[in-house]
C-alpha cells in the first residue's frame, strides 16, 4: 500500500509539459459568454493564451491541432464561490485553514499563503473541468472573512492566479451571530468598519495602533482600504430579500462599494432592485427549501427570475460542500435548463446556463478580461468534452490551464482499475470467511 501510495504522489507532483502552441479544431465551440455553440469551430491557443476562437478561423503554421471530432469545445468551469485548496479534512484542525477562532484578525487574513494545490479536491475537480475556483475564507468572530484569491488547478505552477481578488464577509443570521446576536448589531459593525477603513485610507500614520481607540484594528483597516475605495469587490453572504436590501441602502453612503451577493436565496424577491444597482450575484442554484429562516421564499426558479430581470448571476456552491464539491455546479447549471421544460418554472437556457459556471463568476468578480470565456486575449483554460458538458455522462477529455494540456489521472480512477475485475494476487483480501 505505501509503495502504491507514493506512485500516485509521484503522478500528482508530475510536472507537466511546457505551454504550448495549439489549435482545436473540428469542435462544437462555446465561447463561455452566453452565446449559443459554433459549429466547426476553431481555438487557438498561443502563449498561454487565446488569440482566436470562432468559425473559420485560420489555424498557424507549425503549431500542434488536435481535431475534436465535433465534440464540444469549452472555456474552463470557473467554480464561482468555494473553499478549495484550503480545506482538505474539515474536522482536522490541522487541514482547514478557511477560518481562525482565535485570531486578532479578520478583514487582513489572507488565504493565498495557505493553497494547497496537492489537496485531492483540486486533482479531482481538475478532472471535471474546473479551471479556476473563486477560494473564499469562512468568517469566525467577526462579520468579516478576510480577502479570498481566484485558484488555476492546475498539476504544476503557482497555484493562486489572482491574490487577495476580494473581501468576503457574512450577514443575515450568521453576521448576526457574529456581530453580537443581530442584524442591526451587523450593520453597525459593517458602518463602523467602512467609516474606519476610510479614516485609514485618508491618513494611515494617524490611525490608532493595535485598535485602542478603534473597533477595527490597523491590519484589518488596511485591508478594507481597497472596498471602501472601490477597488476590490466585497462578497457578502447575503439571503434574506430585506437583507439585501438594507445592504443596497448602503451605497448611499459608500457609492464606491463594489458589493457582489453570495447565496441570495430570495434574490428573486427583489430582482429588480439588484438589477438597478448593478450588484451581481452568485447564486446557489438548487435552494428550493426553507432550510433557515432567512431562505422562506427559496425556490428554484431564483437564478431564472434574477437573470430575466436583469440581474448578473453566476453559480457558487457556498455551505454546499464548498470545499471539494465545485464539480456539482455543471449538474446545477443542466438544472436550470431542465427547470424551462417545467410549467410555472423559471430556468436558463443552455447558452445562459453555461455562462453561469463561466463567464459571469468571473466578470462578478472584475475578471472577466482574464478568465471564463474563449474571447481573444484570456488565459487559454479550455476543455474538451465527450459530449454535453451540463450532461452527468459527459466526461472532460483534454484539459488546458494557460495553454497547458493537464493530467487528468487521479487516485480514483486507479482504485477503479484495480477493483473493476479483482483477481486473486498478492494484494489483501478485504474480507475471510
Amino acid at each position: 500500500m505505501i509503495r502504491y501510495a507514493l506512485s500516485c504522489a509521484v503522478l500528482a507532483l508530475a510536472a507537466p509539459a511546457a505551454a504550448q502552441s495549439v489549435a482545436i479544431t473540428n469542435a462544437r465551440l462555446v465561447i463561455g459568454d452566453g452565446s449559443a455553440p459554433i459549429d466547426g469551430g476553431t481555438v487557438v491557443i498561443q502563449g498561454g493564451r487565446v488569440t482566436a476562437a470562432g468559425k473559420g478561423v485560420a489555424v498557424p503554421a507549425g503549431i500542434e491541432v488536435v481535431d475534436a471530432g465535433g465534440n464540444y469545445v469549452t472555456p474552463g468551469i470557473v467554480a464561482g464561490f468555494t473553499r478549495i485548496g484550503i480545506v482538505e479534512v474539515d474536522a482536522v484542525d490541522q487541514t482547514n485553514d478557511s477560518g481562525a477562532n482565535g485570531s486578532p484578525f479578520h478583514a487582513a487574513i489572507d488565504i493565498a499563503p495557505a493553497v494547497n494545490p496537492r489537496t485531492s479536491a483540486i486533482t479531482l475537480n481538475r478532472a471535471e473541468g474546473i479551471t479556476r475556483a473563486i477560494v473564499a475564507p469562512e468568517a469566525r468572530g467577526s462579520i468579516f472573512a478576510g480577502r479570498g484569491a481566484v485558484i488555476r488547478l492546475a498539476v504544476a505552477g503557482d497555484p493562486v492566479s489572482a491574490p487577495r481578488a476580494f473581501q468576503f464577509m457574512e450577514y443575515g443570521e450568521s453576521g448576526a451571530g457574529a456581530a453580537g446576536g443581530s442584524r442591526p448589531a451587523a450593520l453597525a459593525a459593517f458602518r463602523n468598519a467602512l467609516a474606519q477603513a476610510r479614516d485609514y485610507a485618508r491618513a494611515p500614520a494617524a490611525y490608532p495602533d493595535n485598535g485602542r481607540d478603534a473597533l477595527l484594528n490597523r491590519a484589518d483597516a488596511a485591508a478594507l482600504q481597497g472596498v471602501v475605495m472601490g477597488r476590490e469587490p466585497l462578497l457578502i453572504h447575503v439571503e434574506r430579500a430585506s437583507d439585501m436590501l438594507a445592504l443596497i441602502a448602503l451605497r448611499k453612503d459608500y457609492p464606491l462599494l463594489k458589493m457582489v451577493f453570495v447565496g441570495a436565496a430570495e434574490g428573486w424577491m427583489v430582482a429588480s432592485e439588484l438589477a438597478a444597482a448593478k450588484v451581481p450575484v452568485i447564486a446557489s442554484a438548487l435552494d428550493d427549501l426553507p432550510e433557515s429562516f432567512e431562505k422562506l421564499a427559496a425556490t428554484q426558479s431564483n437564478v431564472g427570475r434574477m437573470r430575466a430581470a436583469g440581474v448578473l448571476v453566476g453559480i457558487g456552491t457556498i455551505n454546499d460542500n464548498d470545499a471539494r464539491q465545485a464539480r456539482q455546479e455543471k449538474q446545477y447549471a443542466g438544472n436550470l435548463v431542465a427547470l424551462t421544460k417545467v410549467t410555472g418554472a423559471t430556468g436558463l437556457d443552455w447558452n445562459a446556463a453555461f455562462a453561469a459556471i463561466t463567464s459571469k463568476p468571473a466578470e462578478a468578480i472584475g475578471m472577466a478580461g482574464e478568465i471564463g470565456s474563449l474571447r481573444p486575449g484570456r488565459r487559454g483554460d479550455v476543455v474538451i468534452w465527450s459530449g454535453d458538458p451540463l450532461e452527468l455522462s459527459s466526461v472532460a477529455t483534454k484539459v488546458y490551464i494557460d495553454g497547458v494540456n493537464q493530467t487528468l489521472h487521479t487516485r480514483q480512477a486507479e482504485l477503479l482499475k484495480r477493483y473493476r475485475q479483482p483477481q486473486e494476487g498478492a494484494l489483501p483480501k478485504a474480507y475471510e470467511r
